[in-house]
């Protein structure tokens, strides 16, 4: 019975590329026992895989305070016991999904017979015993992943992400739904990235929030982050639409359970927009600066992608703040495909 460690760090949106994985080794290795290493404030989004028998959390951004703090002893300590704790497992197979030198110390902590690499770099390459190119489509939806599947030989059927939540986080949405009198459906927006050139804009925010209360005639959530709240308050503050905000009010999973029982979802490119691909619900995303897919996999989604000579420009945009890319998505666009998405009976939930 082989023991096996996943490895992905962060973030939200690769988390959930790669969950594929579970279930692939899963019935791959059915008697295996695997677990995933994962930071600390995502492991929520693994707790409830069916498929995995442990989740380690990794206090990477504890750490980062310690470092900063120059509490070098304290900070070695925990390093020391995250390792000592790893080699209590004795994993037979380590796979590093993350290919950065972070994870690829924590792969080479674990002291597996066989780490694998996905794409290592930063000189993680050197602490795997063998590195897998990324390959795939590049306009699929997590396509590396399922290509790393397919090189080491595990079964791709059925592959699709999976997200999960409990019990008290249904029981959540049932009770948020009948105090705000949401029978009639509602609406998530997810307006919030981590950098600019990955933003659409305020005011077309604000219309499409309204567009959607008078056109479909759905409330309309708005989630994130507690690192968001400045930006939703500035977003919010001139909005003559009744918006609920949510941002920061929710936990992960009851976010995640927020989008799994919405009518319909509209993010930019980050994590709580890929939830909403993951758990089938109909879902427009914008992309801009990025370009991780153009092909969710499924047809309750859909990307809006204007491609212009600069495209994609990821962290180094050079239009002067223009974001042009972004700028071409017009509300107009976003409510047709939404309006496109929502009537598609073609799809189950």
């Amino acid at each position: 019975m082989p023991t096996i460690l996943l490895i992905r760090l962060s973030a939200i949106g690769d988390i959930v590329f790669a969950s594929p994985l579970i279930a692939a080794l899963r019935r791959t290795y059915p008697q295996a026992r695997i677990v995933w290493l994962v930071q600390a404030e995502y492991r929520s989004l693994l707790d409830q895989h069916p498929d995995l028998d442990e989740v380690i959390a990794c206090p990477l951004r504890h750490w980062q305070h310690l470092w900063h703090q120059r509490r070098w002893g304290e900070l070695m300590r925990g390093i020391w016991a995250l390792r000592g704790l790893l080699r209590s497992y004795q994993f037979d197979l380590a796979i590093d999904l993350q290919g950065l030198l972070k994870s690829g110390l924590l792969t080479w902590f674990s002291a597996a017979r066989e780490r694998i690499g996905l794409g290592s770099r930063e000189g993680s390459q050197w602490l795997m015993t063998r590195r897998v190119e990324r390959g795939g489509v590049a306009t699929q939806i997590g396509s590396e992943y399922r290509y790393l599947a397919e090189i080491l030989g595990l079964s791709t059927e059925h592959w699709a992400m999976a997200v999960h939540y409990g019990a008290s986080e249904a029981e959540y949405v049932a009770d948020f739904m009948r105090e705000k009198q949401l029978q009639h459906g509602y609406a998530v927006l997810c307006p919030f990235t981590t950098r600019p050139q990955k933003h659409w804009f305020d005011d077309r925010w604000r219309t499409l929030a309204e567009r959607l209360q008078r056109d479909l005639g759905v409330s309309v959530l708005v989630l994130g982050g507690l690192a968001e709240r400045p930006a939703a308050r500035k977003l919010l503050a001139a909005n003559d639409a009744q918006l609920i905000d949510l941002v920061g009010k929710t936990s992960l999973t009851e976010a995640t359970a927020l989008l799994d029982h919405a009518a319909l979802v509209i993010a930019v490119d980050t994590g709580l927009g890929h939830i909403g691909v993951a758990l089938n619900t109909p879902t427009v995303l914008l992309f801009g600066s990025t370009r991780p897919y153009l092909d969710p996999g499924c047809a309750s989604a859909q990307v809006l992608y204007q491609a212009l000579p600069c495209s994609p420009c990821k962290r180094h945009p050079s239009c002067e703040g223009r974001f042009d890319c972004l700028r071409a998505i017009s509300v107009e666009a976003v409510l047709a495909t939404a309006k496109q998405l929502i009537s598609n009976e073609n799809f189950a939930r």
